[in-house]
């Protein structure tokens, strides 16, 4: 009886350990990140996804919903471009979000998908007139809060 009792706790302690061992290795391998409200487009949602992959490359992806066209916005723009500071300081455009007529305006909502080497900080979507800026301009739509992986 009492053997019973002790193989019963065990085992129950044990499936307790790998759980949590589970849960921490599922959670340190991603991160979910969510943009503040804001104050360009107050209905504009998103996250940004990054995740770490055997090589240390990070895969960032962006999913927006309620974002306006960039031409509605005032001023009017040409494109989104998503941009990434990194955790040398470094801020660098590592691309644009589509913002077509069958895009963006029937369902106002986006992704974004790339891979990086440098690790991520925090991550910002500025409305720009050239796709090839090498600096963001002022009119940024959506940030993330700095972060840590």
């Amino acid at each position: 009886m009492k053997t019973i009792r002790f193989n019963n706790r065990l085992k129950n302690i044990l499936s307790g350990i790998l759980a949590v061992m589970i849960i921490f290795s599922i959670n340190s391998c991603s991160k979910s990140v969510s943009f503040l409200t804001s104050s360009v487009v107050p209905a504009a949602r998103g996250n940004v996804k990054i995740k770490v992959d055997n090589n240390k490359n990070y895969s960032i992806e962006i999913s927006v919903s309620e974002l306006a066209e960039v031409s509605r916005l005032d001023p009017p723009r040409l494109t989104y471009i998503v941009w990434m500071l990194t955790d040398q300081a470094l801020t660098s455009n590592i691309g644009q979000l589509k913002s077509s007529t069958s895009f963006m305006s029937k369902r106002l909502k986006g992704t974004f998908k790339t891979v990086s080497s440098s690790t991520p900080v925090k991550i910002f979507i500025t409305a720009e007139d050239d796709p090839n800026i090498q600096y963001p301009g002022n009119q940024v739509v959506l940030s993330t809060d700095k972060f840590q992986l």
